[in-house]
């Protein structure tokens, strides 16, 4: 008996080990596929636009392309095939997508317009030293819409992740204005996009999949370009000769399947793992970057490039491990609620039958 006890339980343990052994290597295999889809439509977007490759200089008209196939997609999966069901949830009405989702929609496409449009100016190396200022621009933003509260520890925590990219910067070699204040201004988008996004949606119980979020999401952002593609680039394109600016449909074709396909891994990632988790990631992921950058691309990273960006990863690393503390105490507080909960209410179970006057006459 002990032995076919002991060997339940053993059973038991393997089968607990076995599955979590299987939930750490898939969160390993999402961030993977993360930091490769992301990584190769950095590359791809920066092969297409800058005057020393590709040379195709329409950052808004790429990022077009992106955003109609992405709609297109979508809507074919979810309205003519319906692989997946649209959200029938009494929220998403017309007043709340365009008070909602319609800012969200502006800010990631001007943040995708602004990003697209640094890769003409500055290198892949350089750019992804400017990234790093994120924590800084969400943090920033997040005080001044009362998302997170001020303390002087974090406010200490964004000055040294500020100063190592101030650092960096000072050590580029190809340092151009136009491009770090296209980076910065497409930081400062996507940095308001994702306070908006907890303030409008995830405040308001609203979720929705990769699919359902790329098939509202998507359209918004096509039609915000229209209006600076209208003024920036149309003219441009009727001015030259159509054989000039016809896009190779291999090339393009590829780099809008590698944006889709990036756009999920995005959700798939935040919704199997959790943001913090990608916000780790994406530090990998920029040492990668600057690494191919400097040995493939043969990019110029100077010495004091690297210890500008060793500063500043220090920082965001920093601020990575407070918010994970952040979350830990706030899981840890949850489940003791939960305890609580549960031992409240089996007081009151057990005040229930001694009270009742059936149970006492029987005792």
């Amino acid at each position: 008996m002990r032995r076919e006890g002991s060997g339940a339980g053993d059973g038991g343990g393997a089968a607990v080990a076995d599955g979590v052994l299987k939930k750490v290597l898939l969160s390993y295999a999402y961030v993977a596929i993360w930091i490769f889809l992301s990584a190769t439509v950095i590359v791809y977007n920066k092969y297409i636009l800058d005057p020393r490759m590709y040379g195709w200089p329409f950052p808004i008209s790429l990022t077009m392309i992106h955003m109609a196939f992405c709609s297109a997609v979508a809507f074919l999966v979810v309205r003519v095939l319906r692989l997946v069901e649209a959200p029938s949830s009494p929220s998403m009405t017309r007043a709340f997508y365009l008070s909602s989702v319609v800012p969200i929609g502006a800010l990631y496409s001007l943040s995708l317009w602004f990003s697209n449009s640094a890769y003409m100016y500055l290198s892949v190396s350089f750019i992804q030293m400017l990234k790093a200022l994120m924590p800084v621009a969400v943090y920033s933003i997040g005080v001044f819409f009362k998302k997170e509260s001020f303390k002087s520890a974090s406010m200490l925590n964004m000055l040294s992740i500020s100063f190592g990219v101030a650092i960096a910067a000072y050590g580029e070699a190809r340092f151009d204005v136009t491009g770090v204040s296209l980076q910065l201004g497409a930081v400062a988008f996507e940095a308001t996009r994702l306070v908006l996004i907890q303030i409008l949606l995830t405040s308001k119980g609203i979720s929705l999949n990769p699919i359902t979020s790329l098939y509202y999401v998507a359209p918004c952002c096509l039609a915000c370009l229209l209006v600076p593609w209208s003024f920036v680039e149309l003219p441009v394109l009727r001015a030259r000769p159509a054989a000039s600016i016809r896009p190779d449909l291999l090339i393009f074709g590829t780099n809008s399947l590698c944006a889709f396909a990036l756009n999920l891994a995005v959700f798939l990632l935040v919704g199997k793992t959790s943001a913090l988790t990608m916000n780790i990631a994406g530090v990998v992921k920029d040492w990668l970057l600057i690494a191919f950058s400097w040995s493939v691309i043969r990019d110029t990273v100077t010495a004091v490039n690297l210890f500008g960006y060793a500063i500043a990863f220090l920082g965001v690393g920093y601020y990575n491990h407070v918010k994970l503390q952040a979350l830990k105490a706030k899981e840890a507080q949850k489940k003791a609620a939960q305890a609580d909960e549960e031992a409240g209410k089996l007081l009151e179970q057990v005040d229930g039958s001694d009270s009742d006057p059936k149970a006492n006459s029987q005792a």
